[in-house]
C-alpha cells in the first residue's frame, strides 16, 4: 500500500467526520456536571452517581450503543454482553469524573503505574522533544502525572481549533495553572509552533485516531479489521524529523491507572526518499500498540461511533 499524496482525498472522507457532526458528550456538559458532583459530593459519593449517568447514557444514546456493539467483540474476542457495554460507558464517565481531581493535581488519590518512562527520560537527555501519539482511549489527563518525576517537563497539545477552545475554557475554569499550551491544528502556523516546541525539548501530544473528514486517510488493520486512520499526524512527524512515542492512560477500575509509552518511529533517522515507507510502518506500529491496549483494557475505547464501518463506506482495499 502506498502513501497517498497530500492533495488526495480518499473516498468516504466525509463519513470519517461523523463524530464531529454530533455533540460530544465528553465535553462541556458532562465535565461541568462531573465537576459539580466532585466538588460538592467528593469522589466516593460521586462515583455512586456515575452509575446513574452511565445507565442513562446506555439507554438514551442508541448510536453510541451500536458503535459499542461493533467494537467490543473485536477487543474481547467474544460476543459482547450488555454488562460489557455498561462497563465501557461507566469507564468513560469515571475517567471524566477523575479528570476533575487530576486537573486539581490530586494525584495522591490515585494508584498510577508508569510503563516506558525511560523512553521519555532518553528523549529529554538528548535535549530533543517528541511527539506523543495517543487516541480516544482511557484518560489523557492522567498522563500529566509523569511531570511529578520529570521536573520542568514541557507539554503542549496539538488539536483542532474547536476542541482547543473547549479544553481551554474547561481548564481555565477548573485550574488555570494546570493548562498546557494548546496548538490549534489547521492553522498556517501550526507546524511552525510544533517545530518550535520540539526544538525546546517539549513533548507535543496528538490524538492520532480521528479525522475531521477532509484529510487523507489510510486503511490500516486494527483489531483484525481494516480501519481508516488519518495520515496527517504521521506526515507531520516525518516532515519535522521527529521521534514519535505512543501514549495512553489506561483505566483499570477504582483508582487504578497505567500510563504507557511505547516507541513508534524516529523520523530523524529516515532519509527523505524512504519517508513514505517509514510513515507506512509507523501507522501499522501505532495500530498494533493501540490494539494491544484495547485488548488489555477493552472498556477504555471512547470512540462512540462506528470506527470500522467508515472503511466499508470508503471502499478502499487494504494492502
Amino acid at each position: 500500500m502506498s502513501i497517498p499524496p497530500a492533495s488526495e482525498r480518499p473516498a468516504g472522507a466525509t463519513n470519517a467526520a461523523e463524530w464531529a457532526q454530533r455533540p460530544e458528550r465528553s465535553n462541556t456538559a458532562m465535565l461541568r456536571l462531573m465537576a459539580w458532583i466532585s466538588l460538592h459530593l467528593g469522589r466516593p459519593a460521586g462515583r455512586v452517581v456515575l452509575h446513574l449517568i452511565a445507565a442513562y447514557f446506555l439507554v438514551f444514546a442508541p448510536a453510541a450503543r451500536r458503535a459499542s456493539r461493533a467494537y467490543l467483540p473485536r477487543a474481547l474476542g467474544r460476543p459482547a454482553r450488555i454488562t460489557d457495554g455498561y462497563r465501557q460507558v461507566f469507564s468513560f464517565a469515571a475517567t471524566i469524573h477523575d479528570r476533575v481531581y487530576l486537573l486539581k493535581d490530586r494525584f495522591d488519590l490515585f494508584d498510577i503505574r508508569i510503563e516506558g518512562e525511560e523512553l521519555i527520560r532518553e528523549q529529554l537527555a538528548r535535549g530533543r522533544g517528541a511527539l506523543l501519539f495517543g487516541a480516544h482511549l482511557g484518560s489523557f489527563e492522567v498522563i500529566r502525572a509523569i511531570g511529578r518525576n520529570q521536573p520542568g517537563l514541557k507539554i503542549a497539545l496539538a488539536m483542532y481549533e474547536d476542541n482547543a477552545r473547549k479544553i481551554n475554557g474547561l481548564l481555565n475554569a477548573l485550574n488555570p495553572s494546570a493548562r498546557p499550551e494548546v496548538i490549534a491544528l489547521g492553522k498556517l502556523d501550526a507546524m511552525l509552533k510544533v517545530h518550535a516546541r520540539l526544538a525546546e525539548g517539549a513533548l507535543v501530544g496528538v490524538l492520532a485516531d480521528r479525522s475531521l473528514g477532509d484529510e487523507a486517510r489510510v486503511p490500516v488493520e486494527l483489531l483484525g479489521s481494516p480501519a481508516m486512520l488519518p495520515l496527517g499526524p504521521f506526515r507531520m512527524a516525518a516532515m519535522l524529523d521527529a521521534p514519535v512515542l505512543f501514549m495512553a492512560g489506561l483505566y483499570h477500575g477504582g483508582n487504578r491507572y497505567t500510563i504507557r509509552f511505547a516507541p513508534i518511529a524516529d523520523f530523524s533517522t529516515v532519509p527523505r526518499t524512504q519517508r513514505d515507507a517509514a510513515i507506512h510502518d509507523a501507522m501499522h506500529r501505532y495500530a498494533t500498540v493501540l490494539a494491544q491496549c484495547c485488548r488489555e483494557a477493552p472498556s477504555n475505547w471512547f470512540n462512540f461511533f462506528d470506527f470500522w464501518n467508515d472503511f466499508d463506506t470508503a471502499k478502499v482495499k487494504p494492502e
